[in-house]
């Protein structure tokens, strides 16, 4: 069977697992085609989900929640990895340190829609009201292009002087780090920020519940792909720089091999009953979610074997 599944950013680490999993032919050898389609911000991957224009998103789960209000017609799949995957970087001449919020403080931050939610909730829990301190946080200058990729853009923008500091993903922050224009401050799934911030969301693969009624045996070939894509990397690294050479251009593509590294250990397909209460919590807290669904409202139950059996190891957070 062909498919198209919808990613907001393609040039990143931070949905990795779906692309290596197209790349390596995983999904080809479960028998699905699949083909890539960059679509930003998120909620137009999920907005092309609900009309039929793709077949299944890899991206911010909360998204989903734009345009399937209450998780109604929409299910999380898996997991591409755990924990809210972007940094904060801000302008290096700006002195900012590492975990001190403080130099947000009347900054301009770029971030694209759907991402900012985690930012600003994380702000209010450490005791930052963006309005009451100036910190003006909008979507990154040519982020709302029919097609960009957001890390890589946040990057020249701050290079730029476009901005003062973004939040986004670790592509964005490695360039803008080694271009010595940035300084990563919050790295949330190492401990940065408050805790809690770890459990906002997470990049998943969702599909709609026609998809899921209909060719049940496609959507377990997806999430099988994505399991197999964790496996795959963690017992070949190199499988990451291979990917990069086919997707992405030269930097980014030699850049990609340390970036997986780094996030192997958050590479866990489960949905656990702790993570979807976190979301939906979240979720709620930023005017999303106007109700408490249970797990089976989020989750696609029946194919959760599927990563169970993949023996997923403790994840940190």
């Amino acid at each position: 069977m062909s498919i198209r599944i919808a990613v907001p950013d393609l040039i990143s680490n931070s949905y990795f697992p779906v692309l290596a999993a197209c790349e390596l032919g995983l999904l080809r050898g479960q028998g699905v085609d699949a083909t890539l389609v960059l679509m930003s911000p998120a909620d137009k991957a999920y907005r092309a989900l609900d009309d039929g224009e793709v077949d299944f998103v890899a991206a911010e789960a909360h998204a989903a929640l734009a345009v399937f209000p209450r998780w109604r017609g929409v299910k999380l799949l898996c997991a591409q990895a755990q924990g809210m995957y972007w940094f904060l970087v801000m302008r290096s001449d700006l002195g900012a340190r590492r975990g001190d919020l403080q130099c947000v403080r009347g900054r301009r931050i770029g971030a694209a829609p759907w991402v900012e939610l985690g930012l600003r909730r994380l702000l209010l829990e450490a005791g930052l009201d963006p309005a009451r301190e100036g910190i003006a946080i909008a979507p990154i200058p040519g982020g709302l292009e029919l097609k960009v990729n957001t890390g890589v853009t946040a990057a020249e923008a701050l290079e730029s002087g476009a901005i003062d500091g973004f939040w986004a993903n670790g592509m964005g922050a490695e360039i803008a780090v080694r271009r010595g224009v940035g300084t990563i401050v919050l790295d949330v799934r190492r401990g940065d920020g408050p805790k809690q911030a770890f459990s906002y969301t997470f990049p998943a693969v969702a599909t709609t519940d026609r998809m899921i009624r209909n060719s049940a045996e496609t959507v377990a070939a997806v999430v099988r792909a994505v399991v197999a894509s964790h496996t795959a990397l963690r017992n070949d690294l190199s499988l990451a720089s291979v990917v990069g050479r086919k997707l992405f251009p030269a930097l980014e593509a030699e850049l990609i091999g340390s970036l997986v590294a780094r996030d192997l250990p958050f590479y866990d397909a489960s949905l656990s009953q702790r993570a979807i209460a976190s979301l939906n919590g979240f979720a709620s807290d930023v005017g999303l979610l106007d109700c408490s669904p249970s797990y089976e409202d989020v989750v696609a139950v029946q194919f959760r074997d599927l990563w169970n059996a993949a023996g997923h190891q403790s994840t940190p957070g």
